[in-house]
């Protein structure tokens, strides 16, 4: 019953702790399309891909107590950061095997701001398109971000990157 709670509790653990809340979405939705077994539903938001469904499992994570979420004033925003509690710990030994390779690969993004994982899960969440239509889809929806040839080449070698990594240790 709890299993798709389950996941969520094992990746943020697997984090160690992921700081931001659009962070936490799209590395959650990029581990999706690298077909972990991630059920939430997502659309496409001001923020590129965004799961409401993923938002509520966080938010009765936290009032179940399998999560912390802590909160930074920023000045201009407040910063979210989530950890898994001890007694998130113990719920995570009702837990499968973590996929194999999903802790490189959430490793990988950890290392990315989120900027940039916005970028990725934004051309991602595009994949069905030919690549120049994912482009110019981009600079439609994310203009205002103005990436650089650079930045969406960087893009698609991180995707490339993470796809054979999750390839390589899935088999």
């Amino acid at each position: 019953m709890f299993q798709n709670h389950a996941k969520i509790v094992q990746f943020i653990s697997l984090a160690n702790e992921i700081t931001g809340r659009k962070k936490l979405q799209k590395m959650i939705f990029i581990s999706k399309k690298l077909n972990y077994a991630f059920t939430e539903k997502y659309n496409f938001h001001i923020y590129g891909p965004y799961s409401e469904e993923l938002t509520l499992r966080i938010e009765e994570l936290c009032e179940m107590g399998f999560l912390q979420e802590s909160c930074t004033d920023k000045g201009s925003y407040i910063q979210y950061a989530y950890q898994v509690t001890s007694e998130g710990d113990r719920f995570l030994e009702t837990m499968d095997a973590v996929p194999k390779n999903l802790e490189r690969c959430i490793d990988l993004m950890m290392d990315k701001s989120s900027r940039f994982l916005e970028l990725v899960s934004t051309l991602l969440y595009f994949d069905h398109l030919e690549k120049e239509e994912q482009i110019e889809k981009l600079h439609i929806v994310k203009n205002k971000l103005k990436f650089s040839a650079e930045e969406i080449d960087a893009a698609y070698d991180f995707i490339g990157q993470l796809e054979r990594q999750s390839r390589n240790l899935k088999n």
